[in-house]
């Protein structure tokens, strides 16, 4: 019998990627938070630990292009789930490398945790490739910001767990845990996640509903029906390197990833040091940002789609919350004209609350990536945005060796928030899907056209 009423599928949907994207974050945090502990027991510098922490970063950045490649290749449900397996098997290898003498733990884990980065990699693009597939154009905004928002959730959920873990156990076995927990959930993936047309529990009422409105409901429908394809073709990559709004999406990805690098590398760093605050208070109140980053994360989303309902246009109701959010974030420089504690925490906070409002860059490529490369228009903008982890705590780094202060690397931060409102203001343009062209055999390929995000 058939449903008269849409079920809500999509919803577990998104509930799967909100989960996966905090065990996504959690497995990232696990060297951080069993780092001081390892660090004693293997006699590791803090020079070396820093080189480990950095093989992350550039094995994810590397591995954006090919991640994104393997999406549109073979579909987003079995290389996400292969992905999940890989990057946890990964971490639980990582609770043995003390096995080993100094030298060869210290390759191991550096090795371990390039594979990770790279494992990791198809994550992201993912999310956005499912959320394009399963959500219309005015949830989209929402749905995005929920998973993006799964990155504080981890920090608030995990982080504490974690500590418990090596205080109470060691730090080996932190990576046991948490690469056992993403183990496990790799099968509940495979049990879960299905292409909108493929998935047992969605009725005709609900297809319909999302099919007209915008979700791209046939992505990976080839790959399900078995059908040889040859993968996204080099050229495309070419023709979104060349769009000027992909460019001007990358570019305020890139700088709003500066933002969020900051609290991850230096902010509790700037408060012992420049505050004057201990460890432990510097730990607690670190999460604060985080809490207020997790809320203006999914407002965002929430005020974008609440913005298109009322009639305004794609382009109007995914720049006011991104522009507004940022501007609002430049409140971190006030903290170098303020000496009372709280209102150092506030300024902080109401920077990442701001930083939280505006990320809404997953949205805009859920609504601008062509269908034939939604995966690799993720793992592109993925890239170019991550790339601010390797260079923001550089950059920082030798502002504070030569000023001999953080007064000079805040206003570097709230600079990065007024470059990425720039980029949205003039370069990004009007918000519209990118339409790929099929390069002709004879001559050169021709320009890209659009068509809008919701048609």
């Amino acid at each position: 019998m058939q449903a008269t009423k849409p079920t809500h599928v999509r919803y577990l949907i998104l509930l799967m990627l909100f989960l996966v994207t905090t065990i996504n974050y959690a497995d990232r945090a696990t060297i951080a938070i069993a780092g001081s502990s390892l660090q004693k027991d293997l006699g590791i510098s803090a020079v070396t630990l820093g080189y480990i922490f950095s093989a992350f970063g550039w094995a994810y950045v590397a591995g954006q292009i090919p991640g994104g490649w393997l999406l549109d290749r073979f579909g987003s449900k079995k290389v996400y789930a292969l992905s999940i397996f890989t990057w946890s098997l990964f971490t639980i290898l990582q609770g043995y490398v003390g096995e080993f003498g100094v030298s060869t733990a210290i390759v191991a884990l550096f090795m371990l945790r390039f594979l990770v980065g790279l494992a990791e990699a198809p994550s992201f693009p993912g999310n956005a490739r499912i959320v394009a597939g399963w959500f219309p154009t005015a949830e989209r905004g929402t749905a995005s910001a929920i998973f993006n928002s799964a990155q504080y959730f981890a920090t608030v959920l995990f982080a504490p767990l974690m500590g418990w873990i090596v205080y109470t156990f060691g730090w080996q076995h932190v990576f046991i845990v948490m690469g056992g927990i993403g183990v496990l959930f790799s099968l509940i993936w495979l049990k879960i996640i299905h292409s909108p047309r493929q998935h047992p529990m969605i009725n005709d009422a609900e297809l319909k509903y999302i099919s007209e409105n915008g979700a791209m409901v046939d992505m990976d429908q080839e790959k399900t029906k078995g059908q040889k394809t040859d993968g996204p073709k080099w050229d495309y990559i070419r023709q979104l390197l060349t769009n000027r709004m992909m460019l001007g999406v990358y570019l305020g990805q890139y700088c709003i990833n500066g933002i969020t690098y900051f609290f991850l590398t230096w902010f509790p760093v700037y408060l012992v040091q420049e505050r004057g605050m201990t460890i432990l208070k510097a730990g607690f109140i670190a999460s604060l940002p985080a809490i207020c980053g997790f809320i203006g994360g999914v407002l965002g989303g929430l005020i974008s789609d609440y913005l298109l309902r009322k009639g305004h246009s794609l382009t109007f109701a995914r720049k006011a919350p991104i522009i507004g959010g940022l501007l609002v974030s430049c409140s971190i420089v006030a903290c170098n004209y303020v000496d009372i504690e709280w209102m150092v925490v506030g300024f902080m906070a109401l920077a990442f609350f701001g930083k939280g409002v505006g990320a809404l860059g997953w949205a805009v490529v859920s609504d601008t990536s062509p269908k034939q490369i939604a995966g690799l228009s993720g793992g592109l903008f993925n890239m170019f945005g991550n790339l601010a982890s390797i260079s923001t705590p550089i950059v920082i780094g030798y502002i504070i060796a030569t000023t001999g202060s953080f007064k000079w690397a805040l206003v570097f931060v709230g600079a990065n928030a007024l470059l990425a409102v720039f980029s949205y203001l003039v370069i990004v343009g009007p918000i519209k899907r990118v339409v790929l062209k099929e390069p002709p055999s004879s001559k050169g390929p021709e320009l890209t056209q659009f068509t809008q995000a919701h048609s």
